[in-house]
């Protein structure tokens, strides 16, 4: 399921970097729970509706973003979290917030993404970063994916996961997350497989790192 949040505005700057605030809101909203440090069976977007202004954003008409998950009672702990304090940071919080269950996919689709996906594995002790133009990528995405569907108690089988590389407008940027950088990919994923398969990435995301804003699919 996904809740879409829409945010008022105090226009105060908010920084380029300001994932590990969401991090820690959506952290707040869920409580103590187990999810915390495990493997993130949810995803959730980067703000939209913000501008550029100098070194930081600013949200003159309030921003909205979206935060998904396969598990219903996260998103009902997420929403009584919210609820009870609704203030994110830089004079951001929540004042609406609608939910949207899983449309019907068909057995291949392409996702644009609302947050970039970050594909990292450790090879002998260093992480390496990989790139949408290396197809490894694709092996790596899967493996992913298929390690999350067996955690949910849902078939791996058949699922195939790859960026959509005739996007004309693909790219890769650094990413700061607690003044660490991150080779990030902003590309499309095709993913072939059932729709229940296809719904499940849809609320958790592709890649690594989805817990702390990335891979998130529109």
């Amino acid at each position: 399921m996904r809740i879409h949040l829409k945010l008022r505005s105090e226009k105060k700057p908010v920084p380029f970097n300001y994932q590990p605030q969401i991090t820690g809101a959506i952290h707040k909203w869920i409580g103590k729970n187990e999810i915390h440090d495990k493997t993130s069976m949810y995803s959730f977007s980067w703000l939209q509706g913000g501008k550029k202004r100098g070194d930081h954003l600013i949200f003159e008409n309030g921003a909205i973003f979206e935060f998904s998950s396969y598990d219903n009672t996260l998103i009902k702990a997420l929403i009584r979290g919210i609820q009870i304090d609704p203030i994110i940071n830089f004079g951001l919080e929540v004042s609406e917030l609608t939910l949207q269950e899983p449309p019907i996919f068909s057995p291949k689709e392409v996702f644009y993404v609302s947050s970039p996906i970050l594909v990292k594995r450790k090879v002998e002790e260093k992480e390496i970063h990989y790139t949408y133009n290396n197809p490894e990528c694709d092996i790596l995405l899967t493996e992913t994916l298929k390690t999350k569907l067996r955690k949910a108690g849902i078939s791996d089988k058949n699922i195939n996961v790859s960026f959509y590389r005739g996007y004309p407008m693909a790219r890769t940027k650094i990413i700061y997350y607690n003044k660490i950088g991150n080779r990030v990919n902003i590309c499309p994923v095709e993913i072939a497989g059932s729709p229940e398969q296809i719904a499940f990435a849809w609320n958790v995301g592709i890649g690594n790192s989805t817990g702390i804003g990335f891979g998130a699919l529109k």
